[in-house]
Formats: structure tokens, sequence, C-alpha cells
């Protein structure tokens, strides 16, 4: 009989698959979309060393932020760094290592680790410090600069809803870096919202496969964080239509 993957939380989905020195690959943009559960298991475990791979590294108390926060991340491989000023101060004090990728670039060396494609080429990039060290190519009279997969010892990533058997469906913003990185590590743990039946869920919905899903564990008390939030009058609000003498 094949093991369950649902676990009770996620320290004990966590164990076994942890050691100093790790690759993790952390899903989200922004603060949609994270396993905030896993992260701050990983922060309570206290394995150190880490290099992370993730969109951003959260914002100032929430997200990766608290792993930073922590010592534990030694290595950043992302692709926006504003909003956090406590990254802004590691890396510009030389405690922080930072790998720094157009989104774009980033989003297909994750698509590619998952696929088993080593290289690719790509003309973002090129003639800037992105491209430094790296090889390039002309191809039809354009150059092109060539980037490498990416792929982690664990990837964590949040998803809506989970079937016992690791399907995973995603909904709105928070399917961003998930799907991919769900797929490019040699363990994957996800943190859902519910946890139904096989068969419960439309095959034509699955966003990820339950082949490529290790561990399951279920949250709780999503907060639903935003980092910005702007607001407008409405109209026909009395304040906006209020004559400016």
């Amino acid at each position: 009989m094949s093991r369950s993957k649902v676990f009770s939380d996620a320290a004990s989905a966590l164990e076994g698959v942890l050691f100093d020195g790790m690759t993790i690959m952390s899903g989200g943009f922004g603060l949609s979309g994270n396993p905030e559960h896993l992260i701050t298991a990983l922060k309570d475990n206290g394995v150190k060393h880490l290099t992370v791979i993730s969109n951003n590294c959260g914002a100032d108390g929430l997200g990766l932020w608290v792993l930073l926060n922590n010592g534990q991340i030694d290595k950043m491989i992302s692709s926006y760094v504003g909003e956090n000023k406590l990254f802004a101060e590691l890396y510009l004090s030389g405690q922080l290592q930072l790998e720094l990728n157009p989104q774009g670039t980033l989003a297909e060396r994750i698509r590619a680790g998952g696929a088993g494609i080593p290289a690719f080429y790509t003309k973002t990039g090129v003639g800037t410090v992105v491209a430094e060290g790296k090889p390039t190519e002309v191809l039809e009279g354009e150059t092109y600069v060539r980037e490498t997969w990416l792929r982690a010892d664990l990837s964590i990533v949040k998803a809506w809803k989970a079937d016992t058997e690791g399907n995973l469906v995603y909904r709105k913003t928070a399917r961003n870096f998930n799907p991919t990185m769900a797929t490019a590590a040699k363990v994957t743990i996800a943190e859902v919202e519910e946890i139904i039946e096989p068969g419960m869920l439309d095959p034509d919905a699955i966003h990820t496969p339950g082949i490529y899903v290790d561990r399951i564990v279920q949250g709780h008390a999503y907060a639903k964080h935003i980092e910005q939030r702007t607001v407008r009058q409405r109209p026909n609000h009395p304040a906006a239509t209020k004559e400016i003498v």
C-alpha cells in the first residue's frame, strides 16, 4: 500500500527533507500565493545556509522575510528586491548573496528545470550586467544570452485545493510561480487551503498533476496580506464632485 501524501502539519511535512546548505524554491509573488505555514516551519526548524529561489523575499515581517531576519538565508535567486529594507541592507553590507534575474528569465529558468532543459537563449539582459560572464550567440542577426535551468532540493508551494493524490488547483494571482516550481525540485511539498477526495476535482481544472507533489499539508487562517493598498474615490462620491473654487 502506498504511503499517504497528507501530513498533519507543516513541521511533520518537512521532516526528513531538510539539511543545512540546501536550495529551496518558494512560490509566491509579493505576498500572494506564499506557503506561509511551511515558511514558519522552516524558521522554527532552524535549517541554515539556505539558497532560496523566489520572485522576491517577502515584505517587512511577512513571508520569506522571517527566514532572512533569522539569518537562515545565505543567497537569494530572485527578480525583485524593492520594498524590503532588510533585503537591501543585508545585500549592501555583503551579508547576503544575490543572483538577480529579469522576472521572465527567472520564470523560464524554473520551467526549464522542471522540463529537463539545461540551457536556453534569450535576448533579455543582453548588453547589461545580467549577461556578464554568460555565453552569448548571434542567431539570425540578433545577439542572445545563454541562461541555465534552476532546480532545487525542495519546492514549497501554495495551492487553493488539492486531492489526496496531490493534484493541485491554484486560485487567481496565487497561481504565479507555484506551478513551475512544483515541477523543478527533488521534493515538492504543497500547502493548501482545502483537501478533498480523488475524483472530486475537474481534470481540466488541475494545474499541477499529483505526480509532481510528494507531500501535502492543509493550512488555516490565511490573512491574505496585501503589500500595497491604494484607494480612489468613486465618481459619484460627494468629495469627487465638489466644486473647486
